[in-house]
Formats: structure tokens, sequence, C-alpha cells
């Protein structure tokens, strides 16, 4: 027994011996940072007053009962649960943002300030200011308010192309409203291109990120800002592991747009197109797989008058290489509408020069600027009589979600109260007596509606995801 004793406290004295000592300076320390930079970043409160029914509390009573009625008759407005009662409730949220001038201006996300009659924004110090909504633009999600103060602390701005894989990378934000959170972790990826995102090469991280991040700075280790912390991949609604962040420099360039004009203009080539797989490379005689290739031509667009034609593979746009497919939006929605470009593409086995004069994507529902009627969103009206707000997909994101029709659901208004449909939904077709009618116009879409009375149910085949289901939403409001 002795001699096992000592067999064993030798073993672990020439453990202690050899083992590697982990000291502090091994490790990052962002305290300096934080303590620096904290100051710049603010918490953004919104508040968005809609008027409706409101989803809460219902009565315990059947609408034709007659203790319902009496309850109606004697406390009118103020009994819940009962259809057609008008009511007004304030919808309110939270995000993160950045001072990047001494004056007030403020970056976020279109997101977070999306559709809001008012915007508090609170600063480390505790002071609080109203914000006006200067510009947004959804396509990218930035966002730039401005707040009447002066002497603020400002963020330093940094190079998102110097950013190394791997790197340290902190945030700092309001998650779940607990101001100036401070979470850290490492660039996972960069130039990652989302469903529907066809504008933004992220910057991929493992930084815990959760509601009320959005809008925040993503920082380098040199306490410089990156990137806007925009969103996340998630099953359960919390941080998983995926987070990711618009680049400052795009940033900063849609902020120089919606300061000038209060909205970004995009260049427009009129094309559908798709990846060249390592088949496709090999079956148009290219020796590599690069470029994007051409689907379809939009009639009448840049790309048609220029001489583009299905089949072609995009190799260069305006003298850039088009590496991946995902390049192509982002390179020509950044060149100004009406400029001239020359485009290299490759045909039946060899190069070809073309030169295109780039049109402008419509001004739809990609820029949002803080103009009010009556104290609403100046897109109110939008909203049809089922309460959504819908927009026609573009020829890249018909691509993308692989339709060939079909609308958006941009948003849910009447508090969601009636319907299943979440933005980002795209509806297919509506269902009337059996027969399924394909939606393809947001005009065609209102006239189906219009033969439907108040109390109708509306079926909708709907693609959500990956996935194809049926909605049905129960009695149409009178808008």
């Amino acid at each position: 027994m002795k001699k096992m004793l000592f067999a064993l406290g030798m073993a672990l004295s020439l453990c202690s011996m050899y083992a590697v000592p982990l000291h502090a300076k091994d490790l990052p320390d962002f305290t300096e940072l934080v303590e620096k930079q904290g100051a710049s970043v603010v918490n953004i409160s919104t508040t968005q007053v809609i008027k409706g029914t409101r989803a809460g509390p219902q009565s315990p009573f059947d609408e034709d009962d007659p203790a319902a009625e009496l309850l109606r008759r004697f406390f009118p407005g103020q009994i819940p649960g009962f259809p057609g009662q008008p009511r007004e409730y304030k919808n309110r949220s939270l995000g993160s943002g950045f001072i990047i001038s001494a004056d007030g201006h403020i970056l976020t996300n279109a997101h977070v300030v999306d559709g809001a009659d008012e915007v508090l924004v609170k600063l480390t110090d505790k002071r609080e200011f109203k914000a006006k909504v200067l510009g947004a633009d959804k396509r990218t999600d930035v966002a730039l308010i401005k707040i009447e103060a002066g002497n603020l602390p400002v963020v330093r701005l940094g190079d998102p192309a110097k950013l190394k894989v791997g790197e340290w990378v902190v945030a700092i934000g309001s998650p779940f409203g607990f101001e100036n959170t401070v979470t850290a972790g490492i660039v996972s990826a960069k130039g990652r291109s989302l469903t529907q995102e066809n504008y933004v090469p992220f910057i991929q991280t493992d930084v815990a990120i959760n509601p009320g991040n959005s809008g925040g700075p993503l920082f380098n280790m040199k306490g410089e800002v990156v990137g806007i912390n925009s969103q996340i991949y998630s099953r359960s609604g919390g941080f998983m592991g995926l987070s990711f962040a618009i680049p400052i420099d795009l940033a900063l360039e849609i902020q120089g747009q919606l300061k000038a004009k209060g909205k970004v203009s995009r260049g427009r080539l009129g094309v559908v197109i798709q990846e060249v797989s390592k088949e496709l490379a090999e079956s148009f005689g290219l020796g590599k797989t690069q470029g994007a290739l051409v689907a379809s031509v939009e009639k009448g667009a840049a790309a048609d008058k220029a001489g583009v034609e299905a089949g072609d593979i995009i190799l260069k746009f305006d003298g850039k290489p088009v590496t991946d497919s995902s390049d192509l939006p982002r390179i020509v929605g950044a060149t100004k509408p009406g400029s001239k470009v020359a485009l290299q593409v490759w045909r039946k086995g060899s190069s070809r020069d073309l030169v295109a004069t780039v049109s402008e994507i419509p001004d739809d529902s990609g820029a949002t600027r803080n103009a009010r009627r009556g104290g609403k969103p100046a897109d109110a009206a939008a909203a049809n009589r089922l309460g959504l707000v819908l927009s026609v997909p573009t020829a890249e994101q018909r691509q993308s979600l692989g339709i060939q029709h079909g609308l958006i659901v941009e948003d849910v208004r009447n508090g969601g109260t009636r319907t299943d449909l979440r933005p980002g939904d795209v509806i297919l077709s509506l269902i009337n007596k059996g027969s399924p009618t394909e939606v393809k116009s947001i005009q065609q879409f209102n006239e189906l509606l219009s033969a439907f009375d108040k109390s109708a149910n509306i079926t909708l085949l709907v693609r959500r995801g990956e996935a194809q289901t049926f909605i049905t939403i129960k009695g149409i409001s009178d808008k």
C-alpha cells in the first residue's frame, strides 16, 4: 500500500512539474475596450401605436350570450374579448445602436425602428432623447437616426476587409433590455450570403447575440467597429452560436445616402441567376466554377438591351470579378443607376464583352422615410383587407426562393390576431371553392379578396422557409 501511495505521489509531482501554467496574459482582455467604447453604445426603445383589437384576455361568454349583451350595454368598451370593439394599444420593442458623430447621428438596424411612432434613445449616463429617423433601408437592414445633443462620445470605425477568420470580436448591446451587456467570440466566417439578403456579405461570428442586441456594434480587438449586429440563426428564438453582422463599410455607404436623401438608390440588371456548379461549369466548357449563370433575362431590362442571353455566365461586372453568383446582386446594387458598365460573359465556349446601362431598382419596400400622415407611418395604407403589407419579389428573390410567382409578406398588422401569417412568408396561391389561383401581383390578390365577404374564411398556399403549407384566415376585416 505504501509503495502504491509513493508511486501516485511521484506521478502527481511529475505532472505538476511539466504542466503548462495558464496565465491571465494568455487570455484576451476586453476591459480597456469596454471602458473606452462602451459610452458610445446606446439603448433604443420604440413605440408603435396600433389601432384594432388587441390580443389578450378573452371574454368568458360567447358573443351571443345574454350575459355578454348585458356587459356590453352597461360596461361599454371595458370588457375584453368582444370583436368589433375599437382599441388603441402600444407595441414596444428594444434594440441597440452606436453614435457615429458627436452631434447625435446614430446607426442601428432598420428593423429596430421600422413602423415606430416614437424612438427613444438612452445613453449610458442615463440621459434620454427622442430620436428622428432620417432614413432606413430594409434591404441591408441599416437605419440612421438623430438626437439633438452635442459633444457625444463617438465610436472608432475599422476596416472589415482586414478581419481574419478566428479573430476575437466583441459585441455591446441591450439583449432582452439588459443595457450595455458585453459578449465576446470569434469571427466564424466572412462574406456569408443569407436567404433574401442579397446585398450584404455578412460577417458570421459566435458572439452571443439575442433580441435587443440588434443594431449594436461589433468591435475588433483594437476597439474599432467592424460591423452592425443584425440577426441570428436560431431554432429556439435565442442564441445558438450563429450570429451575423453587417460590415461597417457597407453600412457607412448606406448611411451616406440616407443622410443625403433619406433613401438608397440601387442598380438593376434584370436577370434571374443561379449558382455555377462543377457539373454546369463542365457542360458550358468553363475551366472552373465561377460567375453567375443567367437563367432568364427580363424583356426590356438593362441586361436585355445589352445583349445578355439566357445561358450566359457573367464573369465580370464593371471590372469586378464575379466569383460566386451571390456576388452579382451586391455589385450591381452598389452601382449608380444610369451608369454604363462593361460586362464580361462566357458564351458558347468563349468570353465576350458587353456594355450595359444600369437601371434602378424601384423604391418599393426597400427604403422608408420618417414621413408621417396623421401620426401614422406613411405606408399605413399599404395594408390590405387581411391586414397584410405585401411586396412583389424581385427577380433575384424569386431565384433565391425558387419560385415563379407569389407575394412576400412584409408586415402583419391588426396585432396578428386573425392570422398565422408571418413576415417573410410567401403567398403562392389563393384557394377559392377548392380551386387554386396563382398569386402574381398585389392588385390581382386584392381583387381576389374583394370577392369575399367579411365573414368568409380565406385559405392560402404559403411558402415558409423550405416548406409549403396551407393557412386559413378566419374572417376579413373592413379596411
